[in-house]
């Protein structure tokens, strides 16, 4: 009895996420504003209206929907990756630093490379990778307990930080805006890095499900695991890598957007929801939905002005932060 309520409290969330993730991004491609109406949208796809109209739902509404669906969905999955592999619920991209790393990596891309899409990438790639190995070197030479790999995370976080401030401050024209950059956004999304981006998150996630059945094994604490089969070491290493290419894949995307990977993932463990596969859905329905819907609301907020979607996930998932170490604390 207790297995089919499980199952169907996965079932009854996976089926609200796709309603969502559905409702939100004809939400983001029709929602009326003074720029395109809905009737405008429609006959837009009909072909039968001015082609601004065309041209504001393709290359505008249409890359940041995508935008939002690629970021959330790589976010949230990398939140999860680490929170597995770290065994600590407060984990996300950008408390361990990956978010800053493959940040100012994206910025030097542009410094030396500019206009290079695909050198973007690879940099990005390069600045989470570097970020985890300083993460994991620093924690190793400080006794490589699950505690201090979070530690060195912020340590490194604030150093690469420092590094994009320097970037940023010197170099002005590394990045079209610096706020939306800093705080993470969908206003600037070029197809070609979406593209690249979606491709790579989709080979991650995919390659997270065949994983699920180790990640099941870490709450039973390392020794326990290790004891039933599971390669410990190399399966947090993988974890870690994964996590941080999913990482990079939104920075180079979308800026240092943060929380995402914080909220989502907490909210279906505090929801009761056991399976690794079953998170790993969850968080790519419900990232994607989460973040499509920040945007809308940071569009639409102080219209005409924008926030960038970061500002709102900041208002979001700070005070939610602060509730998770709460929660933590009563329960112990």
């Amino acid at each position: 009895m207790n297995t089919f309520s499980t199952c169907f409290r996965n079932h009854k969330w996976t089926v609200i996420g796709c309603a969502v993730l559905i409702l939100a991004c004809l939400l983001a491609l029709f929602m009326p504003s003074r720029d395109l109406s809905f009737g405008r949208a429609l006959s837009a796809i009909k072909g039968t209206d001015a082609p601004s109209a065309a041209l504001i739902l393709y290359r505008v509404r249409l890359p940041r929907m995508l935008g939002g669906l690629v970021c959330g969905c790589a976010l949230s999955v990398s939140g999860l990756l680490l929170q597995y592999a770290m065994s600590n619920d407060l984990c996300a991209p950008g408390i361990m630093g990956i978010n800053s790393g493959a940040g100012l990596f994206v910025l030097l891309s542009a410094l030396f490379f500019p206009g290079r899409l695909g050198v973007k990438g690879i940099f990005a790639f390069a600045g989470a990778l570097t970020s985890a190995a300083f993460v994991y070197l620093i924690a190793w030479k400080a006794g490589a307990s699950k505690t201090r790999i979070i530690l060195s995370g912020v340590a490194v976080s604030s150093f690469m930080t420092a590094g994009i401030n320097v970037i940023v401050t010197l170099f002005p024209e590394t990045v079209t805006d610096k706020v939306a950059f800093s705080l993470g956004g969908l206003q600037y999304i070029p197809i070609g890095q979406l593209l690249f981006s979606g491709i790579i998150t989709a080979v991650c996630c995919v390659t997270a499900f065949f994983f699920s059945g180790g990640l099941d094994l870490f709450p039973l604490g390392d020794e326990t695991a290790a004891a039933l089969g599971l390669p410990v070491k190399a399966y947090r290493f993988a974890c870690v890598g994964l996590a941080s290419l999913l990482a990079a894949a939104a920075v180079s995307l979308c800026g240092l957007l943060g929380f995402v990977g914080l909220v989502i993932p907490n909210i279906f463990r505090m929801l009761g929801v056991k399976s690794a596969a079953g998170r790993i859905l969850l968080c790519i329905l419900w990232g994607s939905s989460f973040l499509i819907l920040c945007d809308l609301i940071a569009g639409r907020l102080f219209y005409p002005f924008e926030l960038p979607a970061g500002a709102v996930l900041s208002c979001i998932g700070a005070p939610f932060f602060i509730f998770i170490l709460l929660r933590k604390q009563t329960h112990r």
